[in-house]
This record gives C-alpha cells, sequence and structure tokens, in this order.
C-alpha cells in the first residue's frame, strides 16, 4: 500500500499485490520488490523512455530479443560517454554528428578492448 501524488492530481492510496513461493520476513520482502522496482526504473523505464522499447511491432522469430539486446547495448554505449547531457540528446547528437558517434562508440568499446 502506498500513497502516491502525481502533479496536478489529487493525491490516491494505492495497493500492490504480490505473489511468491519465498519464505521471507516483512523486512527482507520489502527489500525484493524495493530491488524489483529499482532494476525496473533504471532499465525498463530508460528503455522505453529513451528509445520507445514498449511501442516497438517486433515479434516474429528471436526479432523482438535481438532488437532488446541491441538496444541494452546502445543505452549501455550512452551512458558510458562522458558528454553532461541526457540520453535522448546524445542519442540525437550521435545521429547527427559522426565524430559524437565514434567518440559514442569509442567510449562503449573500451571494456571489450581490455580483454
Amino acid at each position: 500500500m502506498g500513497y502516491r501524488q502525481e502533479k496536478g492530481k489529487a493525491p490516491s492510496l494505492e495497493y500492490r499485490y504480490y505473489i511468491s513461493s519465498a519464505t521471507l520476513t516483512d523486512e527482507k520482502f520489502a527489500e525484493a520488490v524495493r530491488d524489483h522496482w529499482a532494476i525496473e526504473n533504471s532499465l525498463h523505464w530508460v528503455l522505453d523512455v529513451t528509445m520507445n522499447e514498449d511501442d516497438c511491432q517486433i515479434y516474429k522469430d528471436n526479432g523482438a530479443e535481438n532488437w532488446g539486446i541491441l538496444r541494452q547495448t546502445a543505452l549501455n554505449m550512452l551512458r558510458k560517454e562522458k558528454t553532461k547531457v541526457s540520453i535522448p540528446t546524445k542519442r540525437k547528437r550521435a545521429w547527427m554528428k559522426t565524430a559524437f558517434l565514434e567518440k559514442v562508440l569509442t567510449s562503449g568499446s573500451t571494456d571489450v578492448d581490455k580483454s
């Protein structure tokens, strides 16, 4: 249960229900739920907002999984590039400026070179 306040709307009380086969204390259960939403908010939400992942209509064969891997790789490369701008701005710059695209690709491939 939690209160939610969205900008311009009245506060609301929301209930969420979870199913688990794990035997957990209340504290451990709350931690597991927070950990789940931390992953959702740090990866899946970012992929949807910055790369419109939820709008993708590719489902045939392994297409959805392949595009998901490409989006995650691109996001990781954009995050490694050190310019202090948003991910959507970095995507646009990489699309418009070859020099910035090279910078993103170079930043994103540094770990590969070390192995």
